[in-house]
């Protein structure tokens, strides 16, 4: 007897090969298929919908949300059934027992370097473990959605070092102490490391974060100790992530991953025919990965995610060069200085500049499109262009736009629109994505909440292949949803529709599969907003066998798991 059996769907099985119609049962949460004439407990007809496997998403930042939110809102409901967290170099673990006010640089470092609501992580998380093992206990038996965490190198520093940890170096008994650290986290089932030397992360002092103090030296240390245990991983972010490595980043993404012999992910890889360089450049640290015992894998966005700017709160805009020391003055002097026009020509020039690299696409202000406004002033604004509206006042886009957010005390909510959204670049795109090396995926769903919504990027991926450009099959659409993840990280038995692999499963309906628009909802500790997607065309998910979501609404059900390294994952060796 079946617990459930789902009859006569289109089975895409995530291995790419063509669908077929078939009857899939569920037996004690793995994946059975029935004989003729099969019964179980509970049966649905399936015809002219699509089963699939549970979609991976294999860069995440639900550490925080999965306290108050089990359900990993809004990413379950489009079909992901497995979360990797813990990544950039940012974890809440480990905590030192000894020192309280590590908890509270932590949630503020979070808050402003994750776009996280502060409020959120003070009421929604109760902070009560040091080690990284009691994180992750905290989280077993609680979520619905399968979970597996990177170890953040910010965190182990801070443990380590306590305040030294930002603009010191550890002494060797400390880098050991370290090293030790991360060595009890993935006997806990930690996936390994994630650190960052992005020039963009600070913390909530505004203080690079403590692993970009870190030197190649204690990077290798740590790279190479994460290759000592059992399905392990390694992710990093440095500056040239952005945009386009420098050799120096490149040696040492190199070294790193040749050091631990496993794979090491980065995140985001851009893609714009305007910049045709680009991807070449970034994937040549693959290729001399491969010649170095090592593997590199670029994560890649296969949608355009929206994200809303603003002059009154920290965004993108404040990571351009120049821009950040103008954005972060006390309000009144902040709208003094953009309203004058030689602090503008300034802000403008430097945005245009060689250093501003993937920043310059913000600076395109004619394309904007006004969201929310706040003043009498403003009425009628919202859902315009920033260069229509200017064309008409005759000013120039940028002029326009600040006194439309000047209006508002700087709380106009700005939407750019994407200056890489042209045929060439689509068609870059899908050459790209053929590269053995570019995994899809870099949703950063958890974090950034009330500035960008990335997590619908699974249904919005598979309605643009069925119903819009159509630039990749569905069968390979879906593995590379589900399976290429699953085989990056060596998840055991887990994406693909095969005999005894657990029942991770997403039923949808083809011909509607789709992503809503994101609109802000205000639902998280403290009342505090984030975006929101609804899901489209989606039926059912099932996390090992349990239905966890049925016609975009949650069930209640928990039957997620906490994913270990060793345990739930196998060693995949770059050697």
């Amino acid at each position: 007897m079946l617990d459930h059996l789902i009859k006569g769907a289109t089975v895409v099985d995530g291995t790419g090969t063509p669908a077929r119609t078939a009857d899939v049962g569920i037996r004690d949460g793995r994946i059975v298929f029935p004989g003729q004439g099969a019964t179980a407990h509970t049966t649905e007809d399936a015809t002219g919908l699509v089963l699939a496997p549970g979609f991976v998403d294999p860069h995440t930042h639900y550490d925080a949300q999965l306290f108050w939110d089990p359900y990993a809102t809004p990413s379950m409901n489009h079909g992901v059934t497995t979360v990797a967290g813990g990544n950039c170099g940012f974890t809440l673990a480990p905590l030192h027992p000894d020192r309280p006010e590590d908890a509270d640089y932590t949630r503020r470092m979070m808050s402003k370097v994750e776009g996280m609501a502060l409020k959120a992580l003070e009421e929604g998380v109760d902070w009560s473990w040091s080690s990284f093992a009691e994180y992750l206990d905290a989280l077993d038996g609680r979520i619905a959605v399968n979970a597996g965490f990177m170890v953040g190198h910010c965190a182990l520093r801070r443990y380590v070092m306590g305040a030294d940890a930002v603009g010191g170096q550890p002494t060797p008994e400390q880098l050991d102490r370290m090293v030790g650290l991360l060595k009890e986290a993935m006997d806990a089932g930690a996936w390994g490391l994630s650190t960052t030397q992005s020039s963009t992360h600070s913390d909530g002092d505004g203080a690079p974060v403590a692993s970009r103090h870190a030197t190649p030296a204690e990077l290798i240390a740590l790279s190479r100790a994460v290759g000592e245990h059992e399905g392990t991983q390694l992710e990093a972010i440095l500056a040239g992530c952005l945009d386009q490595f420098s050799d120096e980043e490149i040696e040492l993404f190199v070294e790193m991953t040749a050091a631990a012999g496993r794979p090491l992910n980065w995140n985001v890889l851009t893609i714009d025919a305007a910049v045709p360089e680009r991807v070449p450049r970034q994937l040549t640290a693959s290729e001399r990965a491969r010649k170095s015992g090592g593997r590199i894998v670029a994560l890649t966005m296969p949608i355009l995610t929206p994200m809303n700017m603003s002059l009154g709160t920290f965004c993108a805009l404040n990571l351009i060069p120049g821009w950040g020391e103008i954005l972060g003055l006390p309000l009144p002097e902040r709208i003094a200085k953009l309203r004058d026009p030689d602090v503008r020509a300034g802000m403008l020039r430097r945005a245009d500049s060689k250093e501003a690299g993937v920043f310059r696409r913000l600076a395109h202000f004619g394309r904007y499109v006004i969201g929310d406004t706040y003043s009498r002033e403003n009425e009628g604004l919202t859902g315009r262009v920033v260069g229509d509206i200017a064309a008409e006042r005759g000013q120039d886009p940028f002029q326009a736009l600040v006194e439309i957010c000047a209006n508002d005390d700087l709380r106009t909510v700005l939407w750019p629109m994407p200056s890489d959204n042209d045929p060439a670049s689509w068609a870059l795109r899908r050459e790209t994505w053929e590269h053995e090396d570019v995994l899809l995926g870099g949703s950063d769903a958890g974090a950034h909440l009330d500035r960008m919504c990335g997590a619908p990027y699974t249904t919005r991926f598979l309605g643009d292949c069925l119903h819009g450009r159509k630039l990749v099959p569905l069968e390979r659409a879906v593995k590379m949803l589900s399976d290429d993840p699953a085989r990056l990280f060596g998840l055991r038995e887990r994406g693909r529709i095969a005999e005894g692999f657990h029942a991770d499963l997403v039923l949808f309906d083809p011909e509607r599969i789709d992503a809503g628009p994101a609109t802000l909802v205000h639902d998280l500790p403290g009342d505090s907003p984030r975006l929101d997607s609804r899901a489209v065309g989606i039926v059912s998910v099932r996390v090992n066998g349990v239905e966890t979501v049925r016609d975009d609404r949650v069930t209640g059900a928990i039957p997620g798991k906490v994913l270990r390294s060793g345990r739930d994952t196998r060693t995949v060796s770059t050697r």
